[in-house]
């Protein structure tokens, strides 16, 4: 006897669905379908009193099987699972079809048609859910200890969170200091307070914390596991620097007879030595020796380094070293890198020497800085009499970056404030529309207003040094479109500088196939949803935090970095994880041992036993894609919850003639 019995949930979602679809019909219309016991309409399913509905009806009506038709899966399938399972139901005895996105909105028009086309998907729904299977979910323990990737304001406020909660972190950093692009800035927007006063101290924080281990000078090679038990390989960079003996002095670079231009801290503007520290406040404090300019390492000759060290901590024949570890989660907070503005010619970055970038400016202002503070033009002591700042550069730009940086309009204001307070200069601002969003931002626009900055609203179309009159002789003259005025407008100044827009690391793509994190179409990573979950990843145990994320301010940074730091500590504190059962499995007695399904997991969760000479699926790494499914030629490798069986029913469930009395008859016979 076949006692399946389905009960059918048809949202309202206020207007959303039953603005278009005719709910009331399409439950009427369910009742029919084969093994449906019950079928209703509900203003709001996901609502408590929708959820205790189904929970009454299974137990009460003795359901079997359960399907909501509402929003996407995405947002609600656990909540209704987590209802199933309330009322004693396995929640893997459920299925949702999908009547927002695929019918109501994609039809606005259209009534008759998304009314009929939510029939349909209900009817896959129903055919495909009477041949689901209980599944029971898999539990996996977690290691403690967190690996995060990148040291800048991001990573730092993550690595500190958790830290402090008692656990391990491994912090892993490029470059040979953490600080990322924040050490680089005098003030930060809008209260000015000193960045380095603001940064250094977490810096040191987290470079002392006992339950902290640094690893600056380093990149992670390989990634191996899965949530809660991740096997991390980093490779150290030889610093040529004996780190238990260096004291910081500063001698050895102080002796060290090579300049070289410093293209990272110092923005191309000032210099370093071939054994340098990155800023004063560089932590850890050991300083490092770039090979490509040290000139023992081109000639065999100088070592003068060496020689003057007072401690004996260079060690010029000194490795790469190779660390291993494994941790529970992963946190990537690799940030961001500038939009690099010579590819706007028509700007003159590279080719007019007084156009700037914002982060040239950033150090031109920095009391530590090349010129200690002070703003000049190139030659190093002519102050500028007016400057010219442009908003959103490579940013809101079909051009070149579609999406707004986040950053550039407060920058900019920033500047004003920078130019106004050290200068005296006037001060032209060219922006397209002003965004100060956050808080006090639309205070500091005023601010900025007050001190007398001039406001141009139009982009710019050139920058160029063609003068055409006497006034503009020796100038940069700045030509843009001024649309509250409704004219062209050429303005010449001293120096210009090039709000440059952000952009994702130019290894993002590679980072994020390492960790198993997908980049969406502006090339940052993508979070598991933009509203609901912007901090997890579709790979469990992996978090991302700050601008790798998308452009944002260091508030909103500092407040992911928490904020994937608290996600952690929340699985942490578990002891163990759930992970869902949807997973493959292969039937060994049938591989051939092809290893095709081995070359193509993306999540390296198939491993090939030599002695059996056959491949198995780690269930704990995979993640149910299916791709092994569908490229094995044998037929032997079967997704759970996604069988063919239960595929093909769904099939033959949406091929159904909406429009008939009889939803079980198959379209394909009616049209016969």
């Amino acid at each position: 006897m076949d006692d399946r019995r389905v009960g059918v949930y048809v949202c309202h979602c206020g207007h959303n669905i039953a603005g278009t679809v005719d709910v009331e019909q399409v439950a009427e219309w369910a009742q029919r379908l084969p093994h449906v016991a019950v079928a209703r309409h509900f203003q709001f399913m996901c609502a408590s009193t929708g959820q205790e509905l189904i929970e009454e009806d299974v137990r009460e009506l003795g359901l079997t099987h359960v399907v909501v038709a509402s929003c996407s899966p995405l947002m609600h399938e656990k909540t209704f699972r987590n209802a199933c399972q309330r009322a004693g139901l396995n929640p893997f005895l459920f299925a949702m079809a999908n009547i927002r996105e695929h019918a109501s909105w994609v039809h606005p028009n259209d009534r008759d048609g998304a009314t009929a086309k939510a029939k349909a998907l209900i009817s896959a729904a129903v055919s495909r859910v009477l041949r689901q299977n209980p599944l029971e979910s898999i539990r996996v323990n977690i290691h403690p200890a967190t690996l995060v990737v990148g040291g800048g304001i991001a990573g730092i406020q993550a690595a500190l969170e958790i830290a402090d909660a008692g656990h391990h972190v491994y912090l892993v950093e490029r470059e040979p200091s953490i600080g990322g692009h924040m050490a680089m800035f005098d003030k930060t927007f809008p209260t000015l307070d000193c960045a380095a006063c603001i940064l250094t101290p977490k810096m040191f924080d987290v470079g002392t914390h006992p339950n902290v281990t640094l690893l600056t000078y380093s990149e992670v090679e390989n990634v191996e596991g899965y949530v809660g038990n991740f096997q991390i390989r980093v490779r150290q960079k030889a610093r040529r620097v004996i780190e238990d003996l260096c004291t910081g002095c500063g001698t050895c670079w102080e002796k060290c007879p090579i300049k070289v231009i410093d293209e990272v801290f110092e923005a191309g503007l000032g210099y370093r030595k071939a054994i340098y520290r990155p800023f004063p406040q560089s932590v850890p404090k050991y300083p490092v020796i770039d090979v490509e300019n040290c000139t023992y390492f081109r000639t065999g000759k100088c070592r003068m380094c060496e020689k003057s060290c007072p401690a004996g901590a260079i060690d010029f024949d000194m490795e790469d070293r190779i660390i291993e570890f494994e941790v529970g989660n992963i946190i990537l907070a690799t940030g961001y890198k500038l939009f690099d503005c010579r590819r706007i010619p028509q700007y003159g970055y590279g080719r007019l020497p007084n156009v700037y970038t914002s982060l040239e400016f950033e150090r031109l202002t920095n009391a530590a800085g090349p010129t200690g503070g002070k703003v000049t033009l190139r030659d190093g002591e002519t102050e500028p009499k007016s400057v010219a700042i442009i908003h959103c550069v490579g940013s809101r730009d079909r051009n070149y970056n579609r999406y707004c940086s986040a950053i550039c309009c407060m920058s900019s204001l920033k500047f004003a404030h920078l130019v106004k307070e050290k200068t005296g200069a006037e001060v032209y601002n060219f922006y397209i529309d002003m965004r100060p969003i956050a808080k006090e931002y639309e205070e500091f626009y005023h601010r900025i207003l007050e001190e007398g900055t001039h406001f141009i609203r139009g982009r710019v179309a050139e920058i160029t040094d063609a003068a055409h009159t006497a006034e503009e002789e020796g100038k940069t003259i700045v030509v843009a479109e001024d649309t509250l005025l409704g004219r062209q407008r050429r303005i010449p100044v001293d120096m210009v500088i090039l709000a440059a827009g952000l952009e994702p690391q130019a290894d993002a793509a590679e980072t994020g196939r390492m960790f198993g994190v997908g980049c969406g179409t502006a090339g940052f990573f993508t979070e598991r949803h933009p509203k609901l979950d912007p901090v997890a990843t579709m790979t469990e145990g992996v978090y991302i935090a700050g601008a790798c994320q998308g452009p944002k301010d260091i508030p909103d940074t500092v407040a992911q970095g928490a904020a994937a730091a608290a996600r952690v500590l929340g699985v942490i504190s578990q002891r163990e994880v759930t992970l869902e059962p949807i997973r493959a499995s292969i039937d060994e007695s049938r591989c051939s041992g092809c290893r095709i399904c081995n070359a193509l997991c993306p999540y390296n969760a198939i491993e090939y036993l030599e002695a059996e000479g056959v491949s198995r699926v780690n269930a704990a790494m995979c993640k149910g894609c299916g791709t092994c499914v569908a490229a094995c030629p044998s037929h032997v490798i079967t997704g759970a919850h996604f069988t063919f069986e239960q595929v093909m029913a769904e099939i033959d469930g949406i091929m159904v003639d909406v429009y008939s009395e009889d939803p079980t008859a198959p379209l394909a016979e009616i049209m016969a």
